[in-house]
């Protein structure tokens, strides 16, 4: 991505600290951020610290620098627009359209996207004024993401926790790569994602894996949430990730307790993503001890028996059909294949979607540095009605913010 021009607005809460991160992150992409704190920001962090990471000096007021008229200029030169944390007061300063101070007359002048990252306790988050104040920044084409729930100040806990800067940072690129991908569209949608590999034991030491890192499944989980959907994620193994803000996550290990998870949850559901890679085989019995070598190299080698497991996502599909899922219109597959002599790539996935019988069907052709454990994707999306489209190359929620924008349109032609 060419570096782009991006303010970082703090607010003044506790959460200012994250923000420093957030300018690093932005910095080492290769962008020229600039820092606009306010005055009560700047008794959390320092302005040193804001300067030393951005590289440009740090004012909170408009009578800095007059003659280049920052007030106005800030704003009308930015590509993005990040307020991380966005408390209560900055909320509502920005909803009436104060411009008592740098970043208030920034957010005036601003024509790019304008991220609102919330941190603040629970009960200043579900007040009704803050509500209203959300809605009609989302009404006027900001975006506002929905904050994390943990550890608040001191020892409460809930809803308002400012989002970990990495998921921040991501939805900046985001933005960047694609002004309009956050729409807020989803708005009491329930949506059930899968994401991760499933482990099948074989011993107490031992299992059958893959190498799914869940990255495209969290993207997904992640870019629902952000566009107003309800979210539960069951989350298989995973490599380092964490649990996206504004998101339930059930953590699971064997395609058994995926099945069971969303035997569980599908039923609420109105559309289920199963983004998970699923073990197809497992030991037809586990090991209750570690299966040892043995010390004579003539000994035979142990056989390990296989069985296959239950497909979930077929298996969603018959209970649709059956009736057992009423609220469900749209169930999404992943399919994640190969070429060999039999057919190439896309043959395998249009046999796939048919025997499976999903609505849409994502498709990445694997190998060497491709779709597991990277973080950019390509692929296919197949439709069950025959349409197919190409997905370019890009981030894990890149290709996510398109995946969901083909769900939101089968769920709106009323095919769903």
């Amino acid at each position: 991505m060419e570096p782009k021009r991006i303010i970082v607005g703090v607010a003044g809460g506790i959460a200012a600290y994250k923000a420093a991160t957030v300018v690093r992150q932005l910095t080492e992409a290769g962008h020229s951020v600039r820092v606009v704190p306010t005055e009560s920001a700047l008794r959390f962090v320092g302005a040193a610290t804001f300067e030393a990471l951005s590289g440009h000096p740090v004012h909170t007021g408009v009578w800095d620098d007059v003659h280049e008229v920052p007030h106005v200029r800030f704003g009308q030169d930015a590509d993005l627009v990040v307020v991380a944390p966005a408390t209560a007061d900055l909320l509502a300063r920005a909803v009436a359209g104060r411009a008592d101070d740098l970043l208030t007359a920034t957010l005036l002048t601003a024509r790019c996207p304008v991220l609102f990252a919330p941190a603040m306790h629970t009960e200043m988050w579900f007040h009704p004024a803050t509500v209203e104040n959300v809605a009609t920044l989302r009404r006027r084409g900001a975006i506002v993401l929905e904050p994390a729930s943990g550890r608040l100040t001191g020892a409460d806990t809930g809803a308002g926790r400012l989002p970990e800067a990495e998921e921040i940072t991501t939805f900046a690129q985001l933005l960047l790569a694609r002004s309009d991908a956050l729409p807020y569209d989803l708005a009491g949608v329930k949506v059930l994602v899968s994401a991760g590999g499933t482990r099948e034991p074989i011993d107490p030491v031992r299992f059958i894996g893959n190498r799914s890192s869940g990255k495209q499944g969290y993207a997904m989980a992640r870019v629902l949430a952000q566009r107003g959907a309800e979210v539960t994620l069951i989350a298989g193994h995973t490599v380092g990730l964490i649990d996206p803000a504004g998101v339930d996550v059930v953590h699971i290990s064997s395609a058994a307790q995926l099945k069971d998870a969303v035997s569980k949850h599908a039923p609420d559901a109105h559309v289920l993503v199963m983004a998970a890679a699923v073990a197809d085989f497992r030991p037809t019995q586990m090991q209750t001890s570690k299966i040892k070598k043995s010390a004579d190299p003539d000994a035979p080698t142990p056989a390990i028996e296989l069985t296959r497991t239950e497909d979930v996502l077929a298996g969603a599909v018959r209970a649709r059909a059956d009736g057992q899922l009423p609220n469900m219109r749209a169930i999404v597959g992943f399919a994640a294949e190969t070429g060999d002599d039999n057919g190439d790539v896309l043959h395998h996935a249009r046999a796939k979607l048919r025997r499976k019988g999903c609505d849409l069907l994502v498709v990445n052709a694997v190998g060497e540095n491709r779709a597991f454990e990277v973080d950019n994707n390509d692929g296919w999306l197949l439709a069950a009605d025959g349409a197919e489209s190409a997905l370019e190359h890009g981030s894990k929620t890149l290709m996510a913010s398109r995946i969901v924008d083909a769900i939101v349109a089968f769920l709106r032609s009323g095919s769903g």
